[in-house]
């Protein structure tokens, strides 16, 4: 028989650096986890992406164990690092702080393909191109 959920929790910690403190402690800590081993397990596990947030799922079941499954870090974050900006505009219509063109499109897109919701790469181009054009970064044919 499959261990009955108690909880999922979603939460965005920066890669390597999980501790106790907020935003993670008081999450997981109504659920009775052991937070240090969490904040371990996390870093161990994202050592690789520092620099990077990266969102987590975690499942706490009924008996206080868990298990976490690591998406892609957010498209923004992928976007500006692809094309060297600190953040993106405040005005996205009217100021465009960067540009990007398809074959850094297409390197984002693959990287988040397993976080969205298709599987066609020319689909996935579109979708991150949309969230560049939000992000006030204009998009080269």
């Amino acid at each position: 028989m499959a261990k009955e959920i108690k909880a999922v929790v979603k939460i965005q910690i920066s890669a390597g650096k999980a501790n106790p403190a907020p935003p993670v402690g008081p999450a997981l800590a109504q659920h009775g986890l052991n937070i240090a081993e969490f904040c371990q397990k996390f870093n161990d596990a994202t050592k690789a992406q520092i620099g990077f947030t990266i969102p987590a799922e975690v499942t706490i079941y009924k008996d206080r164990t868990y298990t976490f499954k690591l998406k892609t870090p957010p498209a923004s974050e992928l976007i500006k690092k692809a094309i060297g900006i600190e953040k993106g505009s405040g005005e996205p219509n009217k100021k465009m702080v960067g540009k990007i063109n398809q074959a850094q499109l297409k390197e984002v897109a693959q990287k988040k393909l397993a976080d969205l919701n298709t599987t066609d790469i020319d689909q996935a181009v579109k979708i991150i191109a949309g969230t560049a054009k939000n992000m006030g970064v204009e998009v080269i044919k």
